[in-house]
This record gives structure tokens, C-alpha cells and sequence, in this order.
């Protein structure tokens, strides 16, 4: 059974997260992805991004690869959150929602 350190998992996942978020919006702007697809690449990048952080976080392969979900999921949240905060809704006439 794994001995995993939690603490240490959330904390390379919180430091991967922003590199995935990063690496996520470059994808988006370089293609012309479907919005569906975004939480998938998202989970992608980092798992790859946690077994890319073998050398320098003292974790095993397995924690790793947690880290990096976790971090494809917070990237994903992320992205949803700034999305609805900066850019607010539009409903079907293209008009701002977020306005009253």
C-alpha cells in the first residue's frame, strides 16, 4: 500500500495546476477546440505535467499521477470560474446576462 503524504500532493498539484491552466489556454488559443474538450485536455496536461515532475518532487510515479489529475482539475475549474467572472454569460441575442 501506498504511503501517501497528502499535503504534499495538494501542494504539487496547486503549483501544477497553474502550469496546466497556462498550457491549457495556449492550446485553446492555438486551435479551435470544441469547449467540451477542455476539462478532458485539462486532466491530460497534468497527469503528463505530474509524471514530467518526477525529478524535482519527491513523490512516487503513482502520487504523481494523482497530483496531476487533481491539478487537470483544478486548471478546469479554474478556467470555468475566470470565464464566468471576467467574461459573464450571454444569452441567445448576444447580449451580457451578467448585466442588470
Amino acid at each position: 500500500m501506498l504511503d501517501m503524504d497528502l499535503t504534499t500532493v495538494f501542494a504539487v498539484a496547486t503549483t501544477l495546476a497553474i502550469i496546466t491552466a497556462c498550457l491549457l489556454e495556449v492550446m485553446k488559443r492555438a486551435t479551435n477546440m470544441e469547449a467540451r474538450y477542455v476539462p478532458l485536455l485539462a486532466l491530460v496536461i497534468g497527469i503528463l505535467l505530474g509524471v514530467a515532475a518526477t525529478p524535482i518532487a519527491d513523490l512516487t510515479i503513482p502520487e504523481l499521477l494523482w497530483a496531476g489529475a487533481i491539478s487537470g482539475f483544478m486548471a478546469s475549474g479554474i478556467f470555468s470560474t475566470v470565464k464566468q467572472t471576467l467574461g459573464g454569460k450571454k444569452d441567445d441575442n448576444g447580449d451580457d446576462s451578467s448585466r442588470n
